[in-house]
């Protein structure tokens, strides 16, 4: 069976894990309601894209 020739230091070990976090979605403040929202998606509060009611 094979066994690492050396230890893994902490730092080479730590580099490994930095691409594994996820982050917070832009928001934006719909121009119509006020309420925030994803920028260039429907405004889930009032239904509107780009000032046209879409739902």
């Amino acid at each position: 069976m094979a066994v690492p020739f050396r230890r893994v230091s902490s730092t080479r070990r730590n580099k490994r894990r930095t691409h594994d976090k996820l982050s917070a979605p832009t928001l934006v403040v719909c121009p119509e309601c006020g309420e925030y929202k994803m920028s260039h998606r429907v405004c889930k509060h009032c239904g509107t894209y780009k000032g046209v009611k879409v739902k």
